[in-house]
């Protein structure tokens, strides 16, 4: 990937800072999007990329943003678990902000881009809830299936362009967004932190492990890849088995 211009949001830590490292050691030229601008410098120095502190909510600058990348890795996103009858709207619209209209907004300004050079891949960290539902995360869940066809349909229009688009989809990650989740899971049904990864985050995998954020990566890199050229539209699941039942 030597030379290839590559952005990643969400890149100051866990799956994001993975995939920004290991595109970084292919010859990438990274530029480490995040939130926590501090976060984002720390990666970038480490990986010889740039920073750029950015709030991925704030449509409206989006909307005039032009990107000049060859590889688009949208991977910023939060979570937020309640019962849909006391789910706060605001809690919703951010959510569906960041992870689906956000991913959009720097999609549609990749692509002049990428068709003007004929190249492009675009990959979408989506997740197993991109493909299956779980109880008290309708925004998470709601975020990432519409991902999914927002990836379908750029892979359909860019597809005669060079340009790719495609899905990640891993299960649980060991990331700071888990541990948070099993911290108040924990809390909640009064249950050891072990507990809740083996009896509820695991309970329907055949793997029974957190997936580590370097698998993901490599998962990514190979879909930023030229050998991935065939590769669109896609949605690979990383789940330890999770979906295969």
């Amino acid at each position: 990937m030597t030379g290839r211009q590559v952005l990643v949001t969400g890149a100051g830590g866990g799956i994001g800072a993975a995939v920004a490292e290991r595109l970084a050691g292919a010859g990438a030229e990274v530029t480490v999007a995040d939130l926590d601008g501090k976060a984002a410098a720390a990666v970038a120095d480490r990986i010889g990329g740039r920073p750029w502190q950015v709030d991925l909510t704030d449509t409206g600058a989006l909307t005039e943003l032009t990107l000049d990348v060859d590889v688009l890795v949208s991977n910023a996103g939060v979570q937020h678990v309640s019962p849909i009858e006391s789910f706060d709207p605001a809690h919703f619209r951010r959510i569906t902000t960041l992870m689906l209209e956000a991913p959009f907004l720097l999609t549609r300004a990749a692509l002049s881009g990428m068709y003007e050079r004929g190249f492009g891949r675009i990959v979408h960290i989506s997740s197993v809830h991109g493909l299956r539902a779980s109880k008290y995360k309708a925004a998470y869940v709601a975020a990432k299936h519409g991902v999914e066809g927002l990836s379908k349909v750029t892979a359909l229009e860019g597809g005669e362009h060079g340009v790719t688009s495609n899905c990640v989809n891993p299960g649980y990650v060991r990331t700071a967004l888990v541990s948070a989740q099993i911290a108040e899971q924990a809390r909640a049904h009064g249950i050891s932190q072990e507990q809740v990864t083996e009896e509820v985050l695991l309970a329907r995998t055949a793997i029974k492990r957190l997936i580590e954020p370097a698998e993901v990566a490599e998962l990514v890199a190979f879909l930023a890849s030229d050998a991935a050229a065939m590769v669109t539209g896609a949605a690979y699941t990383m789940d330890g088995g999770w979906t295969a039942a």
